[in-house]
């Protein structure tokens, strides 16, 4: 893997997602791995204190997949709240995990199933609940 920045994660986000990590499927297991690395290497923040340029969970992001030249809006949302999200990516899927903590203008590269990786950059924050003061959503 060739290039992950820094990440910022909401501290109820982080909670959440290790409950998430701790409780995954055998199916599940290659991306909670992953998503667990990220939680272990990002910096941990209040919701308070989330910049409003930092996707977090439940955010609407528009990122473009550059592997592709694809672009792309989506709201990152948690595997339970999938199917009634439209638009929905759950952070439990492979490109989902990759979006978690990222700023806008990031650009991560990131492993995909079966081998391969993914490059995606984050183009804008169309939505943010800490930057709604909804922080406890």
């Amino acid at each position: 893997m060739s290039s992950r920045p820094p990440i910022i994660i909401n501290r109820l986000d982080a909670e959440r997602l290790q409950r998430l990590i701790d409780e995954a499927g055998e199916k599940d297991l290659a991306v909670a791995e992953l998503l667990e690395e990220e939680l272990e290497r990002g910096e941990v923040l209040d919701p308070e204190d989330i910049p409003e340029d930092v996707v977090s969970m439940n955010s609407r992001v528009q990122f473009t997949d550059l592997t592709r030249n694809r672009q792309m809006i989506r709201t990152l949302v948690y595997p339970h709240a999938l199917a009634g999200t439209e638009d929905g990516i759950s952070v439990m899927a492979p490109v989902g995990a990759g979006l978690i903590g990222l700023r806008i203008g990031d650009i991560i590269d990131w492993p995909l199933p079966g081998g391969g990786e993914i490059r995606l950059r984050i183009d804008a924050i169309l939505w943010q609940p800490e930057r709604e003061q909804q922080f406890h959503r």
